[in-house]
């Protein structure tokens, strides 16, 4: 017997399948749940096999609900993620997906406010930003989380960096 999804995962999962299979955007579910009814950014993250297949998301909302910031970041992540190859048909049936959606960020004054297991970081330098969220395996310090975001970002250690932090609501 299947588990049951949180409808926020469902929507993530049957985005990606609707997607693959027939190319075609699946609309709106005509009810909302309430955690989809609010702005906020959202990552979806895809797993095949225990082995991260795809992860894009908003740092903010960008859409008019959370609800089609899932749907949006699904097919990016299952399509659009550079890291990959698309997710073909032959796939989908070892997926796992997780949402996160995540609360405003807010400014970091001091590197003892981080706290890898709780919140996400955001490390900003002018127009270039590194995101990662919290909780995720081998990242155990603030530096860590900092040394990581400056990577994908570009910025380099010697660079003068404003931090933020947010908290997610992760649902599998």
């Amino acid at each position: 017997m299947e588990e049951e999804l949180h409808p926020v995962v469902k929507l993530a999962k049957d985005t990606v399948e609707n997607y693959v299979c027939s190319g075609k955007i699946l609309t709106l579910p005509e009810e909302l749940t309430p955690e989809m009814r609010g702005r906020a950014g959202v990552f979806v993250s895809i797993h095949k096999l225990g082995e991260l297949r795809g992860c894009i998301g908003t740092f903010e909302p960008c859409r008019n609900n959370v609800a089609e910031e899932i749907i949006s970041n699904a097919i990016s992540s299952a399509t659009r993620d550079p890291r990959f190859p698309p997710i073909s048909v032959s796939e989908l049936d070892d997926l796992e997906y997780s949402v996160d959606i995540l609360t405003q960020p807010e400014p970091v004054r001091d590197k003892s406010q981080l706290d890898p297991k709780r919140y996400g970081l955001i490390v900003e330098s002018g127009f270039r930003r590194g995101l990662l969220l919290p909780d995720l395996e081998g990242v155990d310090s603030g530096e860590e989380q900092i040394r990581i975001c400056r990577l994908k970002a570009g910025i380099s250690s010697d660079e003068p960096v404003n931090l933020y932090r947010f908290e997610v609501r992760r649902f599998k």
